[in-house]
């Protein structure tokens, strides 16, 4: 058994503007906005949310299943996957449809603009995770990242009606689902991943508040950007953590994802949730001083002595032995 993960797989597009957008932005034209920024960088990147997590997992040596629909130019980026971990066996292949593209640029404030054209993703909803859980003999937790919203309710629903535990991981597609639709991804979610952006969009469009959101989740994991991560469990203390301090920000693209793979590697290892956000922190650490979400080089003696460094000689000796396996 194992993690299957689910969501976009895309290639990502990631341009530098050399300036801030806040410079560029007339309050008062908001209603008629034109912008356009000339940029200095262009990298062409493997990417896509599911993709991300599944690398960084496969990195730390759990083997996950990835799951979601790609065209046929997905060969060359399939191969790429597997040689580091993950399992593409069930990747749908469109017959019609290229592999979706992520249009993403940054400013010098690291803030972010971006568009995705879905392609291929849309046939993802046509994708049923039975026959997937049955092949592996069970499964220990299903992600439901960003996708098609179509599939992203099927699996959460098939999760809930086969008794698969998952984590809700609705991530950028907040801003296109209402209210009733992000209950449904969220109700019964073993585990529900937002940044602080993504938890008040989530809470002003279902009206729910923090004991709302406990209430219907086991976990709630919200990330803070450079403060952090806070993790939640009904009728415990919040356990907040810093993430270590970066040797250089070269792109936020990906952090987010490779936080959710070193936090579900903590789970899947058996250590506590402070532990878990500490390997989450540190994994996406590598990744904001890497251009690409999948470019970073992941050294397992490496990687411990600076979470020892972060975080402590104790912390570290508690997860060694599963970094170097």
């Amino acid at each position: 058994m194992g993690i299957i993960v689910t969501g976009s797989i895309a290639t990502d597009y990631l341009m530098v503007f050399p300036g801030r957008f806040a410079e560029q932005i007339v309050p008062d034209q908001l209603a008629n906005l034109s912008l356009s920024f000339l940029v200095e960088d262009l990298a062409i990147r493997r990417g896509g949310a599911a993709a991300n997590i599944a690398f960084n997992l496969g990195c730390l040596g759990l083997a996950p299943v990835l799951v979601g629909a790609v065209g046929a130019d997905f060969a060359e980026y399939g191969q790429w996957l597997s040689e580091h971990g993950v399992d593409t066996s069930a990747v749908h292949v469109s017959q019609t449809k290229h592999t979706a593209r992520f249009l993403c640029t940054t400013d010098t404030d690291q803030n972010q603009i971006a568009s995705f054209y879905a392609g291929a993703m849309a046939e993802s909803r046509d994708i049923e995770l039975k026959p997937i859980v049955d092949r592996l003999g069970g499964t220990d937790l299903v992600v439901v990242g960003p996708s098609d919203p179509a599939a992203m309710l099927a699996h959460t629903q098939e999760c809930r009606d086969l008794g698969y535990p998952f984590a809700a991981d609705p991530s950028q597609q907040l801003s296109t689902l209402d209210g009733e639709a992000i209950k449904q991804l969220v109700e019964g979610a073993t585990y529900l991943f937002t940044n602080t952006y993504e938890r008040g969009l989530l809470e002003r469009k279902t009206g729910w508040g923090d004991e709302d959101i406990l209430a219907r989740v086991d976990v709630s994991v919200m990330t803070r950007g450079a403060k952090g991560v806070t993790v939640q469990r009904p009728g415990e203390p919040a356990i907040s953590v810093t993430p270590p301090q970066e040797r250089r920000k070269a792109d936020p693209t990906g952090v987010g994802d490779a936080f959710r793979a070193g936090f579900l590697a903590g789970v899947a290892w058996g250590v506590g949730d402070e532990r878990a956000a500490q390997l989450g922190c540190m994994l996406a650490t590598l990744v904001i001083e890497t251009v690409g979400t999948q470019e970073h080089e992941f050294e397992p003696e490496t990687f411990i002595q600076r979470f020892r460094e972060a975080y402590g000689p104790d912390s570290a000796a508690e997860v060694a032995d599963h970094v170097r396996a």
